[in-house]
């Protein structure tokens, strides 16, 4: 008998250390010493805006943990009682708990065998997963018994390692408890809106219970099971006596009351710009060795949250009313129209082809149109987006593509042009529905709002604002196989009345900028749009000065800041800087900058661009006239052919605008310019959004006059004495227009 001690003893032993050094790659990996004093779960990373509003975050598990001493006495007690009621006096194997395994089994009744620390080994070093790689390792029992022998070793070295309340707060931060929620903090988060701190007995009880069995045991999909659990968590409580007798029947009678809400990408502020942050940064991840979904990280950026809320609203604000002037002009014929106001055949069918449903369903039949067709007409029930709130409808894929076409879309983008931070970023109606960011992915004629940059390069060129110039045709000749080429004014005619520059760009006249690119050139003009930051590719064509080839409203902020900063363009950034998850200091980041024009030029333009609101007949003199601003604005509107874009760009000292509104595609537009012009469609959004922020006296923004430079002006700006001999029209070109017509409305929308 001490022959077979003896020799079991050392065949133990033996065993034991063949694992631990995983002998001839029998038994798989064993974690280094380096990763046990340092073991890694993955953290979720956290997205700040400047104020310090938690914006989001970035993960694969939703996992934010909690020190020690936020961690509740009720959240440990039920934990301690439930799991490992003997964890202060064990040293990471229970073995009095091993030894009656047995007898509970004969008994019938349950008992786990592992202890807290060995479920901290199995979770944080992946024992089932990364660590069961060995010749033996298999399914079977002799599988689970090596993972076991693991486990084992794995919890005496995390207890040499680790004081006790270290090993209780790494199981609190790294356990599952369904529903996307790993750890205390984010589990207290997701089922009951509070902090841990915060948490009643019951509650904690229900979240200690929920662990052992996370789909089983969620209130959220299991409320009968769950409170049955939960009065089971209390009931050892009272026998670990952590709970006396009367509060558990106290707590056992109370209802569990969840705010349940899962954490994902589409929630929370500025899900538009919170993706652009992730795309950004993840090749600084790849770089640096680090994972921005699972290393915990602090990423604090450019953005006000104030301004983000009232960017928010705006769009919804804005984008509600015109959807419904937008509805009732279609309503019963089909929005998507030729160039001629015809409908456009298939339109539907060929948008579908290049959805990635489509190609899907083509994948998985073989290319069977058939079979194809028959899913995407087949009726499912869903939830839509509409601007009175979700709907469930019943819809085919077909049905779901008709619906979202008709909607319109927009983008908004509010920049520090002195600095380049963001300060407000809205991709689109809403992120869940309508994934497509309109700031920086969507790209669109600009139409006028780019004429300022033909303007810029004419005043260094040597033009003055009172540079007068006929409303007559410019004819560009034909070449390189192009016909000749006459740009008319919106309306259609030319007056033959003469004009400043300044008057003609407050107007947005297009018989004086088809000037003044035929006088520069079309090459000239593309320059300018490099120098300014520009950097979607632009033709040199005649047509080049009315926003002919596309860019982002986030190039365009970027160019109009650079008229705002005195002459120095600053790419608009929206990250200041990096920590790791212990607030150790990984990168920070500054705009680039470069010098573009002369402090003068840039002065000059932010000055004309300022006749837009003042001038008479200017496009945009509804800021003062109409919104009451008080101070000085520059502004620009934008409109396309057949008003498939409207576009409004609006300058202050230390903030510009940039906004587009529009169909998802160009042959989706109003009919006339009456809705579907710049000053209507795009220019209100600015409006909205400027009377929220200026009401917000916790937010300071520059009112002031615009900073005229240091040295004297060698361009003449007060053209009031060429006005004379000029006759005046108060009407603006691209507003000699109806109003709106009001059927189909509420007069609350008039």
């Amino acid at each position: 008998m001490w022959l077979l001690f003896g020799g079991g003893l050392l065949a133990f032993i033996l065993y034991v250390s063949a694992v631990n050094v995983n002998f001839m790659n029998l038994f798989g990996r064993m974690p280094n010493l380096r990763t046990l004093e340092n073991p890694k779960s993955e953290l979720a990373s956290e997205i700040y805006s400047a104020d310090g509003v938690l914006l989001g975050k970035y993960f694969r598990e939703n996992r934010t943990p909690v020190d020690y001493k936020d961690l509740p006495q009720n959240v440990i007690d039920a934990l301690i009682a439930t799991e490992d009621v003997r964890f202060e006096q064990h040293s990471g194997i229970d073995f009095k708990g091993l030894f009656a395994i047995p007898y509970y089994l004969l008994s019938g009744r349950s008992r786990g065998s592992s202890t807290l620390t060995q479920q901290v080994a199995k979770v944080l070093f992946r024992t089932r997963e990364d660590l069961n790689d060995g010749t033996l390792n298999s399914d079977g029992k002799l599988g689970l018994l090596i993972t076991k022998t693991k486990e084992w070793l794995l919890a005496i070295k995390l207890e040499r390692n680790y004081t006790k309340r270290e090993i209780l707060r790494m199981y609190l931060n790294t356990v599952d408890y369904g529903s996307n929620a790993f750890g205390i903090n984010t589990a207290a988060k997701t089922f009951f809106n509070k902090s841990p701190k915060q948490l009643t007995t019951p509650e904690a009880a229900t979240l200690v219970g929920i662990v052992n069995a996370p789909s089983r045991f969620s209130p959220a999909a299991h409320p009968v099971r769950s409170k049955r659990r939960r009065n089971w968590v209390l009931q050892q409580m009272v026998r670990a006596n952590y709970l006396s007798a009367d509060e558990m029947r106290r707590d056992t009678t109370q209802a569990i009351v969840l705010h349940y809400s899962v954490e994902n990408s589409a929630q929370g502020l500025a899900p538009y710009f919170r993706t652009e942050v992730a795309k950004y940064l993840q090749t600084w991840a790849r770089e640096t060795d680090h994972d921005l979904y699972a290393d915990g990280l602090k990423i604090y950026t450019t953005l006000d949250s104030r301004m983000q809320v009232y960017a928010e609203k705006a769009v919804a604000e804005h984008l509600a009313l015109q959807q419904k002037w937008f509805s009732a002009q279609w309503k019963g014929q089909l929005p998507w129209r030729d160039e001629n106001g015809k409908v456009i055949p298939n339109f539907l069918a060929t948008s579908m082809r290049r959805t990635q449903r489509y190609k899907s369903l083509m994948e998985r039949y073989d290319g069977n149109r058939d079979s194809v067709n028959y899913y995407l007409r087949h009726k499912y029930r869903m939830t839509v987006f509409s601007w009175q709130g979700e709907r469930e409808m019943l819809m085919s894929p077909m049905d779901s593509l008709d619906y979202y076409k008709r909607y319109l879309r927009a983008g908004f983008l509010a920049v520090n042009p002195l600095n380049g931070y963001i300060k407000a970023w809205v991709g689109g109606p809403n992120y869940k529905f309508f994934k497509f960011d309109h700031v920086r992915q969507g790209k669109r004629q600009p139409g006028s709002t780019f004429k300022p940059i033909v303007y810029t390069a004419a005043i260094d060129q040597g033009y003055s604002p009172c540079f007068p110039r006929p409303d007559v045709a410019t004819t560009f000749p034909g070449e390189a196989g192009r016909p000749p080429y006459t740009p008319h004014n919106f309306e259609g005619g030319y007056s033959g009345r003469t004009f400043t520059l300044r008057q003609a760009l407050a107007r947005s006249m297009n018989s004086i900028t088809a000037w003044l690119v035929y006088k520069l050139g079309p090459e000239t003009v593309v320059a300018y749009a490099k120098r300014l930051g520009i950097t979607s590719p632009i033709d040199p064509v005649p047509a080049v000065g009315f926003g002919a080839s596309d860019c982002s409203i986030y190039e365009l902020c970027g160019a109009y800041g650079t008229f705002v900063n005195k002459g120095v363009h600053t790419t608009p950034i929206m990250v200041t800087r990096i920590e790791d998850k212990n607030g150790n200091e990984l990168r920070q980041f500054v705009a680039q900058t470069k010098e573009a024009l002369s402090e003068e030029t840039a002065y000059v333009m932010t000055n004309m661009l300022q006749a837009s609101t003042t001038e008479p007949g200017g496009t945009s003199t509804i800021l003062h006239t109409g919104f009451k601003f008080p101070f000085q604005i520059g502004a620009k509107t934008g409109t396309t052919s057949n008003y498939s874009d409207a576009w409004f760009m609006g300058i202050t000292p230390d903030l510009v605008c940039g906004m587009w509104v529009g169909g998802e595609d160009r042959s989706i537009h109003f009919r006339t310019g009456a809705y579907g012009q710049g000053a209507r469609l795009a220019l209100p959004l600015y409006g909205i959004f400027m009377k929220k922020v200026i009401a917000d006296k916790n937010i300071s923004i520059n009112t002031q006059p615009f900073p005229a430079p240091a040295a004297p002006l060698t361009i003449e700006l007060d053209c009031s004495k060429y006005y004379g001999s000029m006759q005046r029209d108060t009407i603006p070109y691209d507003q000699k227009l109806t109003q709106p017509s009001t059927n189909d409305l509420d007069d609350k929308d008039i």
